[in-house]
């Protein structure tokens, strides 16, 4: 499956699985093997100042970590369940313009060393990290430990 078939799949399943991401208006802007972008618009995820509320600078930057461990072991053939284990965000400056967050491994992890746990295992952990710029500045960072377990049958 190629980069733009799993980053039109990652979207469908934000906005069609996660409510809050109809609100926020997420969209996937690209995936290229090592990182994922998300973008939302300004206007529904303002606070009472005009600039980015801060629960969606953390939604969008812990989606794309998210997506990007899921884009990762889709593209290796895996399903998985993948939860946040731990986060921590910093606020760095106001955004005053579209929400773009970008996800990569944090130094000295790789996607590929994630996914070859997996595949073993059946279970994996990663550390990710995503951040937003405005006007070319790092405005917030995140940073968070996934885990990756092998989907299993939902008790009917």
């Amino acid at each position: 499956m190629n980069r733009e078939t799993l980053a039109n799949e990652l979207e469908t399943e934000l906005l069609s699985t996660i409510p809050l991401t109809r609100t926020m208006q997420i969209r996937v802007v690209d995936y290229d093997g090592n990182s994922l972008r998300l973008a939302a618009p300004l206007s529904p995820n303002i606070n009472d100042k005009g600039c980015a509320f801060g629960g969606s600078l953390a939604s969008v930057m812990t989606l794309a970590c998210w997506g990007l461990a899921r884009s990762a072991l889709a593209e290796s053939g895996h399903e998985a369940d993948i939860y946040v284990q731990d986060s921590h965000v910093e606020y760095l400056a106001p955004i005053w313009t579209e929400i773009v967050a970008t996800a990569t491994p944090v130094a000295g992890k790789s996607l590929a060393d994630f996914v070859a746990m997996f595949r073993t295992r059946g279970k994996a952990r990663i550390s990710l990290q995503a951040r937003v710029e405005n006007l070319g500045q790092e405005a917030a960072r995140l940073t968070a430990r996934f885990v990756a377990k092998k989907r299993e049958e939902k008790p009917v």
